[in-house]
């Protein structure tokens, strides 16, 4: 299999190092955008920044305005949750493949070169 080799210099300042290290971050890598607790509110905030998105969600708005209302207003919301499920569902994949690759690549096998 494929290795990652490290070469620490430690040498006599392995106690100092470990004290220090707690204070850092680790060094896993880290390439997915979204949590489980973060996918839905940031999802949707970036979808809403295209335009056609914007559009879509103002003729659900403009639907709701007795006076204005064309069509029923299930049917005006239906074109804006089909596309924003789709596009959720495609961003979840992807974030979890990205996720998949990650968590391969942090349980690589290390050696580590020891004097």
């Amino acid at each position: 299999g494929k290795h990652r080799i490290v070469i620490p210099c430690l040498g006599r300042f392995k106690e100092e190092y470990e004290k220090v290290s707690k204070l850092y971050m680790n060094n896993k890598i880290r390439t997915t955008k979204y949590t489980l607790l973060n996918f839905l509110p940031r999802n949707l905030f970036e979808q809403f920044h295209r335009v056609a998105n914007l559009y879509f969600l103002f003729l659900v708005v403009l639907n709701w305005v007795p006076l204005v209302e064309a069509f029923q207003k299930e049917i005006t919301m239906l074109p804006l949750i089909a596309v924003l499920t789709i596009i959720a569902v495609k961003d979840g994949l992807e974030d979890y493949s990205k996720y998949k690759m990650d968590r391969r690549i942090n349980n690589l096998l290390t050696k580590v070169y020891s004097r």
